[in-house]
């Protein structure tokens, strides 16, 4: 329920009705509204005061001075009871971290940052054990009650420790209000109603039974038991189904005192004219100072987390080394024409190829992206250039690294010049694949089909780069024209091979012969054109790296901007599919007369809202 009042909906997510503030209509807007995931989305490399310093820097006025964000961020610590942790990592596979409990404490720390006046949370207390349950909800009433905040929660199962501590109870059934009022005076409605609650159970497991359909399942497949139906004589519940359980207790609420309580509450608060605050749309940090922290935290990230880049660099520096002793020493033999091309094709293709084990970070990222995206921390654009700049050194050592190792080792042509280009072109070829990847984590923010879809995509652009098969010999149609064009392979493999074999001399495939120059292997054997210089074909290389970081630029406003227009078509295409089945026409034929009237709940109608539609 969480997540439908604060805006946040599945895709697969239907919901109909309006959302009032004190009785008006008004936009979510950050600030005023914020959200904390049932998921905690965290960068686990980072330490507790790290990320809620990170999260305030991308958010606090750029004219605030350190020493209040330090203030800010130590007061938000101990608020959440987080001092002691501070310093410590959230923790990954390959370093211990924080419990479960104080990570979501941590969420929500990162929160209330900006002091929103109102908190929603989804199932804080899912995973956790029952002392870390009511930690995290004992820390959620101070907050409520010191900050002067709302906080609005949907909870699984609370303990009987925890369920004392909610002021107000909201129980929903088939999206029909069954109770909403005092939680303390639950317990009292439900025994005026006919379903007291035993005096040695739960309450919240007590009226989870009255209004969950599942029960009906579980004494429908008991129900040829002779224990079961010794209990039914202790439990009168056991003698009903959900549905009549539920239908009372409507009918009960509609018409009782507590409804007519909130009623008056609800009626009160819309004569309120208070002061409206002024909105404020998004982070108020600047542009360059959201760049400069996007940078930093990402930075931190890479060079902290082993599978991001460190694992990488080492199996580049273990393929240069078996590369560089398969091909060592290749000379200028007619044998070593073919080594050449193969090395270089290696190179370009299959050493570039291993960025794709970059994914499953690209993911991790993506989700907190999303997050603080959803959230208004900052823009795509920040997000694209500080992961291009943060990524840079890693990236220039792996292709230096490796350059280094196969270089000298297979003795291309001598000369730092000549060296430099092989590295800046493995370096392209490195980043472009990069930015493919990233492109495809948007589209599918799915670890195994990213890598699948990835690997394909590749694959394609290997064999249009011209080493498979020669670029003329390419079908003019569309493997020619556009493809080869707009694949970094070919003009990687072009650009390698004119910056090995121009201004070299090879020995003849028969004695006697002139020796083959190697501005003749390019243009004859390998059908290459010798119109524009290499560093033509190593410009073109970071215009893709360029044109790729664009695309997934634009792949990630397109999704802002189609996403609500989609979640509309969806809306009419789900509601006109559900009015064409019978069971649904059935189940709106019940609900009405079961009410005994066509007008909406009451507190919907005071509110404003529509419920939910019944699945």
């Amino acid at each position: 329920m969480a997540h439908r009042s604060a805006g946040r909906l599945a895709r697969n997510v239907v919901l109909t009705g309006k959302v009032l503030l004190n009785g008006k209509k008004r936009r979510l807007d950050y600030g005023v509204v914020a959200y904390v995931t049932q998921e905690n989305i965290l960068l686990g490399t980072l330490t507790v005061r790290e990320t809620v310093t990170y999260s305030a820097l991308l958010r606090l006025p750029s004219s605030m001075r350190k020493s209040e964000v330090r203030r800010i961020v130590d007061d938000t610590l101990d608020e959440m009871g987080l001092r002691e942790c501070a310093d410590r990592h959230i923790g990954t596979w390959h370093l211990r971290g924080i419990s479960g409990g104080e990570k979501k404490r941590l969420s929500i720390a990162l929160e209330i940052l900006t002091r929103p006046r109102l908190l929603f949370l989804d199932e804080p207390t899912t995973g956790l054990d029952s002392a870390a349950a009511f930690s995290v909800v004992q820390t959620l009433r101070q907050l409520a009650v010191d900050g002067g905040r709302t906080i609005v929660s949907s909870v699984h199962q609370p303990s009987s420790e925890v369920f004392a501590l909610f002021d107000d109870l909201c129980l929903l059934s088939s999206g029909e209000c069954a109770y909403f009022g005092d939680a303390k005076l639950a317990t009292q409605f439900f025994a005026e109603t006919g379903f007291p609650c035993p005096s040695r159970r739960n309450p919240s497991d007590h009226f989870l039974r009255c209004v969950n359909s599942d029960f009906d399942d579980v004494a429908a497949t008991m129900k040829g038991s002779m224990k079961l139906r010794a209990e039914a004589e202790l439990d009168p519940l056991l003698n009903y189904s959900t549905s009549e359980i539920r239908e009372r207790l409507v009918e009960k609420y509609r018409i009782s005192d507590y409804a007519l309580m909130v009623r008056n509450t609800i009626h009160e608060i819309t004569k309120i004219e208070g002061v409206v605050e002024e909105v404020i749309r998004g982070s108020e940090a600047s542009w360059f100072k959201q760049l400069r922290t996007l940078t930093s935290r990402s930075f931190t990230n890479m060079s902290r987390d082993l599978n991001y880049y460190w694992l990488r660099i080492i199996i580049y520096i273990v393929m240069a080394i078996c590369l560089g002793t398969i091909y060592y020493d290749v000379g200028t033999s007619y044998t070593a024409i073919q080594a050449r091309a193969s090395c270089g094709g290696f190179v370009s293709g299959f050493m570039t190829f291993m960025s794709i084990g970059g994914f499953p970070s690209f993911i991790e990222e993506m989700k907190v992206f999303t997050l603080e995206r959803q959230n208004g921390h900052y823009g795509v654009a920040a997000y694209i250039i500080s992961n291009f700049l943060s990524s840079m050194p890693f990236l220039l050592t792996v292709s230096w690294a490796s350059a280094s190792i196969t270089y000298w080792m297979v003795k291309f042509r001598p000369g730092f010049s000549y060296f430099a280009f092989f590295a800046l072109n493995l370096y392209g070829g490195v980043s472009v694949i990069e930015s493919l990847m990233m492109i495809i984590s948007a589209l599918v923010p799915n670890f195994l089909m990213g890598l699948i879809l990835g690997a394909g995509v590749i694959g394609i652009m290997m064999l249009t780069s011209g080493f498979f098969r020669l670029l003329p010999e390419l079908p003019k149609i569309f493997w020619r024209y556009p493809v080869s064009y707009i694949v970094y392979g070919s003009w990687g493999l072009k650009g390698g091979y004119k910056n090995d074999l121009i201004g070299l001399e090879f020995e003849p495939m028969m004695p006697g012969q002139p020796k083959l120059k190697g501005e003749y292997i390019i243009t004859e054997m390998m059908g290459l054109s010798l119109d524009h210089s290499k560093w033509l074909d190593l410009a073109m290389i970071f215009v893709l790296l360029f044109a790729y970081r664009l695309t997934f630029f634009i792949v990630l406003k397109v999704k802002e901007a189609a996403a609500p227009y989609i979640r509309v078509a969806y809306t009419r295409f789900t509601v006109k599919r559900l009015e064409r089945r019978a069971s649904f026409r059935k189940t709106l034929a019940m609900t009405s007369l079961s009410k005994r009237h066509n007008q909406p709940h009451p507190m919907a109608s005071q509110e404003g809202l529509n419920s939910p539609m019944p699945y």
